[in-house]
């Protein structure tokens, strides 16, 4: 991961953490600031899914906060799971938005290269949140994965 891109997303998740949105609309608003290159959604009912209203009537990100507060450093967190990649006996498929800020193409690869059976699909037109940006390109790429997994097994 590109430490620069995680600083901004993390800036970008964090910015909002205690206070959260008034509305789905207000939470859209700031989603479209930090994702000029995505069109802004109409339909927030994908958003509503990704948010909590809280008993004081304030929408807040669905994860724990605790990923922006605490715990291991992103570096940490990127040196282990690299030292347990090479003892992935399943097939893996990477995919990545080519716009991406926190994943560079050449680390995917590195990343891909060090595993058995690891694939790797770099989308055009998507940022770090492919199926969001472009999903019918993810969608084809995941299930081209998965009809190449199944012919190599002998399935059709």
């Amino acid at each position: 991961m590109d430490p620069a891109g995680v600083s901004k997303i993390m800036g970008f998740m964090g910015a909002n953490l205690e206070q959260g949105f008034a509305s789905l609309d207000e939470a859209s608003e700031c989603i479209a600031s930090y994702l000029p290159h995505r069109p802004k959604r109409q339909d927030l009912s994908g958003l509503a899914k990704n948010l909590r209203l809280g008993a004081d009537g304030r929408y807040r990100w669905h994860w724990d906060p605790r990923f922006v507060t605490g715990g291991r450093a992103p570096s940490q967190l990127m040196s282990d799971f690299d030292a347990r990649c090479e003892s992935i006996a399943i097939p893996v498929h990477l995919v990545r938005g080519r716009i991406s800020e926190l994943v560079a193409e050449d680390e995917a690869r590195a990343f891909v290269a060090r595993m058995r059976y690891g694939r790797f699909s770099d989308l055009a037109g998507a940022g770090h949140m492919v199926a969001g940006d472009n999903n019918d390109a993810f969608l084809a790429a995941v299930t081209g994965f998965l009809a190449n997994l199944a012919q190599e097994a002998g399935h059709d």
